[in-house]
């Protein structure tokens, strides 16, 4: 698999890597404990160095001592100060030199400076108190004997010539000093060629497997950049011919399933688009035929409100012919007036009638969603509507029973004004369309289900409705011929009301016949949760 060869390359690469990063953390810690060992070897040069250049001014100073020349005694105190505080380094400094080069002639130099270090550090402890209590003796008898017994306190300590021993503490550590740049330069020597080897291996290694990929990439690579553009074309029967068991033959197989889904999924949307436009086209055929209907019904609502125009004309013609009469001439009697009194009220009756049909046909049409819709319990405008239709029935000798509830509530949400307003036109249908000694009974029934609904039945018996007359019963200005026969003052608007209100708030009406004659109107208004 061409996955498992590039992790292994970049395994190779990755341990390349780390080994070079070890090789550069271990030559960085030759180079340190060299350049340490150096530095030891050189300060400790520099110390034994600053000692001699002490004792030479020591040995200055007890001149000066001897003979009276100015020797002060804090000077000999800062001078031994200084001999003890270097002894000091060069102690701690011959202790560090061990701890960072431990072979066998490290070790015989660093008994050889002890020894040296422990004779000068005598010495000094030794000749700093002799030269303290040292009398000056400027008129000395022999001058050359008391320098001569001077130099011989500095010259040797314990039988040992200190000269000499500085001398050869500063040429051993300049040997150790030369020998530490020796040993540094073939570290930094080995160093390099460790560093160019390794560089090389790592440049060597990325270079081989650069060009194995590169070949390894560029057939595989080459084959899906085409099938990318032939796809990109608009070619899905193009197909990537590549064999094996590797990542870029299961990618190919991946693209070229994803052609093949593709081509399915074009014939599928062409398929789709055809239906789509079959469609659009048939909407288009209904949105003419509704747009037909609006003007259609455009052309009956003009025909309405000439209709009405008309009938507004002719009760206001009759009222004023009324009181044209009664006013011209003599006096009449009191029952004339009454009579004339009595037809102007009827006829504004009538009138007024007409305005009622045409406001509520003008708010219909202009104020259609003006419903505010609160919870509210089915039961009040319905009790509302049956006692205002009450006194039509008195009128018109119908008996309107009274309303048949459920026992539990019917919480809706609606207007209750236009509820009322919905419920009286179909009971004033109900009354009017009944004759004289009929009875109208009212009913609420709540069905099971889901979801919850109530159902108000308005039946009457009436005149009932043909079964050819179903379909036009809720058309504004339209009466059956029945209807125009037991009333010919109706405006054919109510049931249009009617159903106008109901769709409003989410309901429906239902009209059928009732067995024996009549009619049965049914009002579905849908409940809210609370009454589940």
């Amino acid at each position: 698999m061409f996955g498992r060869r590039l992790t292994w390359a970049l395994v190779a690469l990755a341990a390349a890597a780390v080994a070079e990063c070890a090789l550069a953390l271990w030559s960085l810690r030759v180079a340190e404990r060299q350049v340490l060992r150096g530095r030891v070897a050189a300060d400790i040069q520099l110390g034994f160095a600053q000692l001699a250049a002490d004792k030479q001014r020591l040995r200055l100073w007890a001149a000066q001592r001897q003979f009276d020349a100015g020797a002060e005694p804090r000077e000999l105190l800062a001078l031994a100060g200084s001999m003890r505080g270097t002894l000091d380094r060069l102690d701690a400094l011959a202790a560090q030199a061990v701890a960072v080069d431990d072979r066998p002639p490290a070790r015989a130099r660093q008994l050889q400076r002890r020894d040296a270090l422990a004779v000068l550090r005598s010495s000094v402890d030794t000749l700093v108190p002799q030269l303290g209590g040292m009398p000056a003796a400027p008129g000395a008898a022999n001058p050359a004997a008391a320098w001569a017994a001077a130099s011989e306190r500095f010259a040797v300590a314990h039988g040992r010539d200190l000269r000499q021993l500085l001398a050869e503490s500063i040429a051993r550590e300049d040997e150790a000093v030369r020998e530490k740049r020796v040993d540094t330069d073939r570290a930094m020597a080995r160093m390099r060629t460790l560093w160019l080897a390794g560089a090389a291996t790592l440049g060597a290694l990325a270079l081989a497997l650069a060009l194995y990929f590169a070949r390894a990439l560029r057939r595989p690579l080459a084959a899906l950049g085409e099938a990318a553009v032939a796809l990109q074309r608009g070619e899905l029967g193009h197909r990537i011919q590549l064999q094996g068991s590797d990542e870029f033959a299961l990618l190919a197989g991946s693209v070229n399933a994803m052609a093949e889904e593709l081509s399915r999924h074009r014939e599928r949307d062409a398929q789709r688009r055809h239906v789509l436009e079959q469609q659009v086209a048939e909407r288009t055929r209904e949105l003419s035929q509704a747009l037909q209907a609006s003007q259609a019904a455009e052309e009956r609502r003009r025909r309405l409100f000439a209709d009405i125009s008309h009938e507004l004309r002719t009760p206001t013609t009759v009222i004023r012919g009324e009181a044209e009469v009664t006013l011209r001439g003599r006096d009449k009697p009191v029952d004339e007036y009454q009579g004339t009194l009595r037809r102007i009220a009827d006829t504004a009756g009538q009138l007024g009638k007409v305005i009622d049909d045409l406001l509520t046909v003008a708010r219909h049409d202009i104020d259609a969603m003006d419903i505010r819709r609160v919870p509210l319990d089915l039961a009040q405008p319905l009790a509302q509507a049956v006692e205002q239709a009450q006194a039509l029935a008195a009128a018109h000798g119908v008996r309107l029973a009274p309303a048949e509830l459920p026992p539990r509530a019917l919480p809706l949400q609606g207007d209750a004004q236009r509820l009322r307003q919905l419920l009286v036109v179909l009971l004033d249908n109900a009354v009017r369309y009944s004759h004289p000694g009929g009875t109208v009974r009212v009913a609420v029934e709540v069905p099971g289900g889901a979801p919850a609904r109530a159902e108000v039945r308005i039946e009457d018996e009436g005149i009932g409705l043909a079964p050819d007359d179903l379909a036009h019963a809720f058309e504004q200005r339209w009466r059956s011929e029945r209807a125009r026969r037991h009333r010919p003052d109706g405006s054919g608007l109510g049931l249009a009301i009617a159903l106008a209100l109901a769709r409003g708030h989410d309901g429906d009406i239902r009209l059928a016949p009732r067995d024996g004659g009549g009619t049965v109107a049914t009002v579905v208004l849908p409940l809210t949760q609370e009454s589940s």
